[in-house]
């Protein structure tokens, strides 16, 4: 008795301390067998027909027709369908209430009926079937209702209590046994009562947790840990969920493509961090910037997806040019500024394909074309892209695998002092004739590879075979590499060029590294700081293409080079154009007083060899003078060039 009355206690507190997802289970189960309920109801009102027709008594007619109202009632409450949310505590509520209402009641009415049985009537047979059924109806309460232990104590009591009264009214010795019984009865059902409800609730709560569980896994698989922002799988599961909706929904969905410009030089420039870094600020812009009715994916290293709701168009245009302001934005980061921008790729459905991946595909393919035409812009899906990205993404597909394969080889085109005519040096050419496409300019596959970060090892390559070519070269020769700008930046030069110097034992003097003034402009600190520890080597540094950027000469000077090598689009108008002959004129003579040597490239004709010579330009190169050639014909090239030296 002890236990049972410290667990009706405990009872009392017990509805405080559980969710409402789980009170919504365990309500829920009061309505799990609607069967039980059906039968209970017509068996009891049925018995108390009988009894209320056998005694032709007015109290217990009177019980009977509210038994019967009141089944009937609580037939109509069970079977009416109730759409009950988890997480609906308010529903759950009124649910638990109306059940309680109509089994108290019911409870109730059986209880007093088999009271007034009791004391109204003589006939054994009566008094018996209105016990036995209310018994019977408290003893199926204990398993069905444990769910909601208050509800199910109460019919207990209010179903059985009532009978001990009527039973102790006539003090007959057996009647009193009887009701002692009865009291003992409700007792021992009072304690299964609570025994199932503990059993219940803990399985409720095991379930419960274990769904919550499954829950946080099954959205942790589809959240990217980085960024928090939806990962691959979701992204292609939502993707595909809202493609089906379409139809029905109406209007357009727009599918963003993403991939942020030279990610992997900010990597390599301020480390993985600052990388990471820069990628959850971006998902955060994006993520804030959308509403629920668009989806925010990061499908791997620096892409990203978004899938958005657009009218027309011009609102997807108008959503993609927000996209590109957001991700310029810099991002703060251990003192450093991080700036990147983002090319993106749109495709729209239904118009540019229902499918998954035919969308995708053609995203995909507009991403390509946005990258091509200079990055840090937005292009839609057009049909004749597919024919001219389908082969850039092809040659990017094989580039991977090329140098393994051997499909790379240099040419070297002689520099020569435009004097003496003597050979100065030999510029690097890189050259690819791949396995399925043949030969392939470096104008196609440069801007590929310095996107997909290749561009890096192809250059070692470069600068390692380089080396070794010119060291059987005479010692007057020099050998000239041009360099990436993702190369210029990268922390490692200094060393990867020390590498193939001691690899190849070529003197530093002779290693001379061509940039473009286009690339100094991007970031003046750092190209002054990787030159500078170029020159610290002793390789030598040349100006490429100059002319051709702005703000030439306000950071000439800054900038420590031993030669500018003049635009061949100069060139090309020196017997024409008195302007560029002035522009040449004034670059040499610029040249001349700042110490450095002057070179002319793409020199074609005797007249613009001979202006050339007006303006006492120091070297030329061109095809007038030699074509690129391979290593061992310029090395017989030069070994006659001695020869002849040697015998005048």
């Amino acid at each position: 008795m002890a236990r049972l009355i410290a667990r009706l206690r405990e009872l009392r507190h017990s509805d405080h301390r559980i969710t409402a997802q789980v009170r919504a289970v365990l309500v829920e189960s009061l309505y799990a067998s609607t069967q039980s309920l059906v039968i209970g109801a017509l068996t009891s009102t049925t018995i108390a027909a009988v009894v209320a027709w056998a005694t032709h008594d007015a109290w217990l007619a009177a019980g009977a027709v509210a038994i019967g109202t009141v089944g009937a009632l609580r037939i109509g409450d069970a079977l009416r369908p109730r759409p009950l949310a988890a997480d609906d505590a308010a529903a759950a509520a009124r649910h638990e209430f109306g059940y309680r209402a109509g089994a108290l009641a019911y409870s109730g009415l059986l209880g007093l009926f088999g009271f007034l049985a009791l004391t109204r009537s003589g006939d054994g047979v009566v008094q018996l079937l209105a016990v036995t059924t209310a018994i019977g109806y408290a003893a199926g309460i204990a398993g069905r209702n444990a769910g909601r232990p208050r509800i199910a104590l109460a019919q207990l009591c209010l179903a059985s209590l009532p009978l001990s009264a009527g039973l102790l009214i006539g003090f007959e010795p057996l009647k009193l046994v009887l009701a002692v019984v009865i009291v003992l009865f409700v007792v021992a059902m009072m304690d299964i009562t609570l025994q199932t409800y503990g059993a219940l609730l803990k399985a409720t709560l095991v379930s419960h947790e274990n769904a919550a569980l499954a829950a946080h896994h099954a959205a942790q698989a589809r959240r990217d840990d980085l960024t928090g922002v939806s990962n691959r799988t979701a992204f292609r599961e939502q993707f595909e969920d809202r493609l089906r909706m379409l139809p029905e929904a109406g209007g357009k969905l727009a599918l963003y493509w993403l991939d942020l410009d030279r990610f992997k030089e900010i990597n390599d420039t301020f480390g993985h961090l600052a990388g990471n870094a820069l990628l959850a600020a971006v998902a955060g812009r994006l993520r804030a910037h959308f509403d629920r009715d668009s989806v925010v994916a990061r499908l791997g290293g620096d892409e990203f997806a978004i899938l958005c709701p657009v009218g027309d168009r011009q609102e997807a245009a108008t959503i993609g040019a927000a996209i590109l302001a957001l991700v310029r934005r810099p991002v703060a980061h251990d003192g450093h500024s991080l700036r990147t921008s983002v090319s993106i790729g749109v495709a729209i459905a239904p118009e540019n394909g229902r499918e998954a991946d035919t969308l995708l595909k053609n995203a995909d393919l507009a991403l390509y074309r946005a990258k091509e035409s200079g990055r840090g812009q937005l292009y839609f899906y057009e049909p004749v892209m597919d024919e001219k990205v389908e082969r850039r993404r092809q040659l990017d597909y094989e580039l991977h695998g090329a140098l393994e394969r051997g499909e790379f080889h240099l040419l070297f085109q002689p520099i020569f002092d435009l004097d003496t005519t003597r050979v100065l040096s030999c510029e690097v050419l890189l050259r690819w004739t791949n396995r399925h496409h043949g030969a392939v300019s470096p104008v196609e596959f440069i801007p590929i590879a310095e996107d997909n970060g290749l561009i890096d090892a192809i250059g070692h390559w470069v600068l390692y075979q380089a080396c070794e070519a010119a060291r059987g070269w005479p010692a007057d020769v020099s050998i000239a590499v041009n360099l990436s700008p993702i190369q210029l930046r990268a922390t490692h030069l200094p060393a990867v060029v020390l590498d193939a110097l001691n690899a190849s034992a070529l003197p530093p003097e002779r290693l001379n590294l061509e940039v473009t003034e286009t690339v100094l402009l991007e970031d003046v600190e750092a190209s002054l700081a990787a030159l500078e520890a170029l020159n610290r080597l002793r390789v030598r540094t040349t100006l490429d293409d100059f002319g051709t950027g702005y703000s030439s000469l306000s950071y000439l000077t800054r900038f420590p080079f031993q030669t500018l090598k003049i635009d061949r689009s100069f060139v090309t108008d020196l017997a024409r154009s008195p302007a560029s002959i002035a522009i040449v004129q004034t670059i040499v003579d610029l040249g001349a007083q700042l110490g450095m040597r002057t070179i002319a490239e793409g020199v074609e004709t005797q007249a613009q060899l001979d202006q050339l010579r007006r303006t006492r330009c120091d070297a030329v190169q061109g095809y007038l003078l030699a074509r690129p050639m391979s290593a061992a014909m310029v090395s017989a090239m030069l070994t006659g060039d001695a020869g002849e030296e040697a015998a005048g």
